[in-house]
């Protein structure tokens, strides 16, 4: 598994034209933090992941993590992703008559949660469908 999130990594290195170097420096990191990584000496840590996602938003974590999805990730996938976190705003009517935006929470269950871990694992959990 390891061995796939480093190619996975390498993908978006190369996809973006960096040298090792220069991505290090693009997210944040030791430039030896990527060098012992991609030799394999090291894994991914979970600070690792979140800052190459944050500085990347194309990259898709569950492609990341698990090769699900694909990368790069549209700006209309992203954006729609976006799109569906937001709560749904409802307009009603306050006692005076005045229009008041109210947020309406989903009921419903998330449909997976992901933990990630400081040594470079994760689980998932997906929540049951009706």
């Amino acid at each position: 598994m390891d061995e796939e999130i480093i190619s996975r990594i390498q993908t978006v290195i190369a996809h973006y034209g960096l040298s090792v170097s220069a991505f290090a420096d693009e997210i944040g990191v030791q430039r030896s933090s990527i060098s012992h990584l991609l030799s394999g000496r090291n894994k991914p840590s979970l600070d690792f992941v979140m800052k190459l996602v944050n500085a990347y938003p194309e990259v898709n974590l569950y492609w990341l993590l698990k090769g699900e999805g694909g990368f790069p990730e549209s700006t209309s996938t992203i954006a729609e992703s976006h799109k569906t976190a937001e709560p749904e705003e409802k307009v009603v009517a306050q006692s005076d008559g005045a229009p008041s935006p109210i947020k309406e929470v989903s009921q419903d269950p998330p449909h997976t949660i992901v933990l990630l871990f400081e040594d470079g694992t994760f689980q998932t959990y997906k929540g049951k469908k009706d």
